[in-house]
């Protein structure tokens, strides 16, 4: 599988843009990604921040992270944040999937996305299932910027590198 995707981040949105990135437990079929990119351009389209409209992008990754991007030029407040929740709230139900877990770690292996709870990282470190080096899906990133220099990066380098009981 080819894990690009920096050439469809929209160029002309700040480099300081906020970001969020839902992954789910699961890969979307064709199908069911067309329906949620319908549902997110409906979204997009009526997304407002303190009645300014919100200049949003929206991308199926890999067909299992959700990424939404607001330009930084409108503040987004938690009104329209929690919009943007509620859409995403009616997409786990429509597709019975989990995309608010945030104790299940995506990494790339053999060339695919692997999911892996964090209470079994070490087991997998240990039995060499995944490396220190091995590619994982920082879903932590918060703007434009992050997503693309740190969003795909050797566990290593990311925030788990505390939680690695291993020599690196």
């Amino acid at each position: 599988m080819e894990f690009t995707y920096k050439h469809l981040i929209p160029e002309e949105f700040s480099s300081t843009s906020k970001i969020w990135i839902y992954q789910s437990n699961r890969k979307f079929a064709m199908s069911e990604a067309l329906q949620i990119e319908a549902l997110m351009e409906e979204f997009l389209g009526r997304w407002k921040s303190h009645g300014h409209p919100v200049k949003g992008y929206f991308n199926l990754f890999f067909g299992q992270f959700l990424v939404l991007m607001a330009d930084d030029k409108v503040s987004i407040g938690g009104c329209s944040t929690y919009e943007s929740v509620k859409v995403l709230k009616k997409i786990e139900t429509m597709f019975n999937v989990s995309l608010f877990d945030r104790h299940t770690m995506a990494f790339i292996v053999n060339d695919k996305i692997e999911l892996l709870p964090l209470a079994q990282l070490n087991y997998a470190l240990e039995h060499n299932h995944i490396q220190p080096t091995t590619l994982y899906f920082n879903n932590l990133v918060a703007t434009k910027e992050e997503l693309l220099n740190s969003w795909i990066i050797p566990a290593k380098d990311s925030w788990l590198k505390s939680r690695i009981n291993v020599t690196v």
